[in-house]
């Protein structure tokens, strides 16, 4: 597991190589907030400024938000309304990504179950089962977890989760299939929340996209870079080959 706080500081125009090498299929994953608002949008904009396309928005779901006239691809996995735990119980992440095959996830997923009283034990729990899922998916997968924006109303649920979620992701871990965390919790106030007090504004979708991004385009350059080195060893190339 990998805590990614200072990797939005990695300049976009070093990525562009990385992005333009071959197609790669992301899955935005989690509930309303994913399903609506903006940071798609502008987390798309970012990946064709810094060279792309070159990742495929993937999801049963087709967004109808309109985002500053942006033209971005709208395919995703958010449901409003949907709890981690219910999505596990039910084993929906199973059929949504048979449907939908995906190289790289995010989710930002438990604010419907602290709303609803779910233990952070059971949250935990939750996503145990998914990560298991989306590797049963997909034994590569790169998986990107979010500690989740606030709630100003019961915020001190979202912190326990928040607090819980570094050390199950390091128990979860392994190379083949790595995750990170993403701390969308610090830096986001409730001056970056909607009139309901849950879903973000345009200023909050703006700080969701900016600590995703990063994460997003570092999941594909492992990829990539696993990728090449499998091509070269198909062709009977090896590290010391580059050794004069």
């Amino acid at each position: 597991m990998v805590h990614l706080k200072l990797l939005a500081a990695i300049g976009y125009g070093l990525l562009a190589p990385v992005l333009a090498q071959g197609s790669l299929r992301y899955m935005p994953f989690g509930d309303s907030i994913t399903e609506l608002g903006c940071w798609r949008a502008e987390v798309w904009q970012k990946l064709q400024e810094a060279g792309g396309p070159a990742i495929d928005f993937v999801g049963s779901m087709n967004s109808q938000t309109q985002c500053s006239g942006l033209n971005y691809d709208r395919n995703h996995e958010g449901h409003a309304g949907f709890q981690a735990v219910n999505i596990a119980n039910q084993n929906q992440l199973v059929n949504w990504l048979q449907s939908n095959p995906a190289d790289i996830i995010t989710m930002h997923l438990g604010t419907n179950d602290v709303l609803n009283g779910r233990s952070t034990n059971d949250i935990i729990a939750s996503f145990d089962k998914m990560v298991d899922q989306m590797r049963a998916s997909n034994p590569r997968m790169r998986i990107i977890v979010a500690q989740i924006i606030p709630l100003p109303f019961t915020d001190q649920l979202v912190r326990d989760l928040n607090v819980a979620i570094p050390a199950w992701a390091q128990s979860k871990n392994i190379a083949e299939s790595p995750i990170w965390v993403i701390d969308q919790y610090e830096g986001f106030s409730s001056s970056d929340l909607g009139g309901d007090g849950i879903h973000p504004n345009a200023a909050g979708d703006t700080k969701i996209a900016n600590k995703f991004f990063p994460a997003i385009v570092k999941a594909a350059q492992s990829l990539q870079a696993e990728n090449y080195a499998n091509e070269r060893k198909a062709v009977g190339f090896s590290a010391l080959s580059d050794i004069h």
